[in-house]
């Protein structure tokens, strides 16, 4: 029963999602262990998705039902994640609760050390779990090594048998973290569910999945770990924190790692523990700001390449940011003719070959890398100067900006990358971005 348990407890599943045999599934029903739900339930004149959490009327089809010859309404906002309908029933898990193994050793395998400040911030998780703290805040800027502070506190909750969930709106994100978290965990069972991952009906006891997985889930987590909580589209999408705050169970903890959080956060004044230096002990590069008076749809801007010529480490990689999938592929052609003696290419979300670019880059295979917002935030790569060309527009706002110059100088063997903001116009965004940046390095006792 315990290995039913794992596979379904705390998740809202279609029966196909279920994979069980028709025995299987009727047993289970029949004991009550397996208990459906209305999946789009009638509220007057409305419709309430129970998976997403959506009533815009606007986000409801009908369709044909096949089993009942009639016109059902289905839910199209989470349609992604397998189309639910009126008439087809969502199966919870009511049978007992799972009981993770316990692990008579310490599970951390990681062998580093944390510094001053991350040691604080990892005492303070620490304690937020053990006392069921509601929630917690990690300011920490980019580079601070985030992923190491939580180490500890996740060995605690493994200690204790309870159920673990990071989340991200990267699927980038955690196809980093995933391996990193293998290595730190060998003995427990750890997951990652993003779409293409081809495992999003696999349990763990630790789980590293992109917000939108959080969908499938209702009080499953004992911790529950947002990473990049201002980030697109955790805090334009409703139905994400919705679905975060049903996959806690009732006296779990969740701790928001940030940058750059955002103000509707900081209103709320959440107990924070703030880090305001890179684990390496550098500080955080200024970006450069350079005016072109025009920018030309295929061909960067001269005050590029005088900025290209001038840097002080010129084998390092380039990151250069772009505001349109169509700027990245229309600038490629001219970098290539320009530097035939570099690897370049270009990358976005609707990027086939996306994963395999980025691991290619971070492997040094690629010289230059054009790219979108996709890389902005959560991606490590060791040493890497950065361009953001126009960066005055809106896509580029002060959380995304002080993230993209946060991809340089990560590494203790290189700390000083360079970041230069190309724009037509000052913006706010721009003034606002490198002020943080300053205060910032000010706070961590830069000057």
């Amino acid at each position: 029963m315990n290995n039913y348990a794992k596979r379904f407890a705390g998740r809202l599943l279609l029966r196909d999602e279920l994979k069980l045999t028709e025995p299987e599934f009727t047993d289970l029903t029949l004991r009550k262990q397996l208990t459906p739900i209305q999946a789009i339930t009638k509220h007057y004149f409305s419709y309430r998705c129970e998976r997403c959490g959506n009533t815009a009327k606007d986000l409801f089809g009908k369709i044909p039902c096949s089993n009942c010859r009639q016109n059902h309404h289905y839910c199209r906002k989470c349609i992604q994640m397998g189309r639910i309908m009126f008439c087809t029933p969502l199966y919870k898990w009511t049978g007992p609760p799972p009981i993770w193994p316990p692990q008579s050793e310490e599970p951390l395998g990681w062998g580093g050390k944390l510094t001053p400040a991350q040691q604080q911030a990892s005492d303070q998780i620490i304690k937020a779990i053990k006392t069921k703290q509601a929630e917690l805040l990690i300011n920490a800027v980019c580079g601070s090594g985030k992923t190491e502070m939580l180490f500890e506190g996740i060995a605690l909750a493994i200690t204790q048998q309870k159920r673990i969930c990071l989340t991200s709106p990267r699927a980038d994100v955690i196809r980093e973290l995933l391996p990193r978290f293998q290595q730190a965990f060998p003995e427990t069972s750890i997951v990652g569910l993003y779409g293409g991952s081809g495992k999003n009906h696999q349990t763990a006891q630790i789980t590293l999945a992109t917000t939108h997985q959080l969908l499938r889930y209702d009080h499953a987590f004992d911790l529950l770990i947002i990473d990049e909580i201002d980030a697109f589209p955790y805090h334009a999408d409703p139905s994400l924190p919705y679905a975060a705050r049903r996959a806690q169970k009732q006296d779990a903890t969740m701790i928001y790692l940030t940058a750059t959080p955002r103000q509707d956060l900081l209103k709320r004044k959440p107990p924070t523990v703030f880090v305001p230096v890179r684990y390496h002990g550098h500080p955080l590069p200024l970006p450069k700001s350079k005016l072109t008076y025009k920018l030309s749809p295929s061909e960067l801007p001269t005050c590029f390449w005088n900025w290209f010529n001038q840097r002080k480490n010129k084998t390092r990689q380039l990151l250069v940011f772009t505001a349109t999938i169509e700027q990245a592929e229309k600038y490629r052609p001219s970098l290539v003719e320009r530097l035939p003696d570099k690897v370049i290419h270009s990358v976005h979300a609707e990027d086939s070959d996306r994963i395999e670019k980025v691991q290619q880059f971070r492997k040094k295979e690629i010289d230059i890398l054009l790219t979108t917002t996709i890389l902005e935030r959560g991606v490590t790569f060791p040493s890497v100067d950065v361009a953001v060309i126009d960066a005055g527009h809106q896509v580029f706002d002060q959380a995304a900006l002080v993230q993209i110059a946060g991809r340089a100088g990560r590494s203790p063997d290189d700390p000083t990358g360079e970041v230069v903001f190309i724009h037509d116009g000052k913006t706010r965004a721009i003034r606002d971005s490198i002020t943080a940046i300053r205060l910032m390095n000010k706070r961590a006792g830069f000057h």
